[in-house]
C-alpha cells in the first residue's frame, strides 16, 4: 500500500463554550415543547397517563424537528474550510 501507517497529526479543535451549550439548549427547548404539550392535555382532560403521553410525545416529535431543522441550515465558512482540509482517497488505491 502507499498510504502511510501513521496519520498526519492537526491541531486540536476546542470548540467555543456557546458551541458546547449548543445541544443543551436545544434540547432544553424541547423539553419546554414537551411540558406546554402535557400541561395542555392536561389542563383539558385530568388524566395525568394521557398528559404525560403526549409530554413524551412532544418532547420527542420536538426534538427531532429541531435535529432537521439543524441539518437543513447552511454550513457555516468555518466548517466549509474545515472540509476543504479533510485527507482525500487517493484515486489509484481508491476501491
Amino acid at each position: 500500500m502507499s498510504q502511510s501507517p501513521e496519520p498526519t497529526e492537526q491541531d486540536p479543535v476546542t470548540p467555543s463554550r456557546r458551541d458546547r451549550l449548543r445541544p443543551l439548549e436545544l434540547v432544553g427547548f424541547s423539553g419546554v415543547l414537551g411540558v406546554f404539550a402535557g400541561l395542555i392535555v392536561l389542563m383539558a382532560t385530568r388524566d395525568w397517563v394521557l398528559s404525560l403521553i403526549f409530554l413524551a410525545v412532544g418532547f420527542i416529535v420536538s426534538v427531532m424537528m429541531v435535529a432537521l431543522v439543524g441539518l437543513g441550515g447552511k454550513p457555516s465558512a468555518e466548517d466549509l474550510e474545515a472540509r476543504k482540509d479533510l485527507r482525500r482517497p487517493d484515486d489509484t488505491n481508491w476501491h
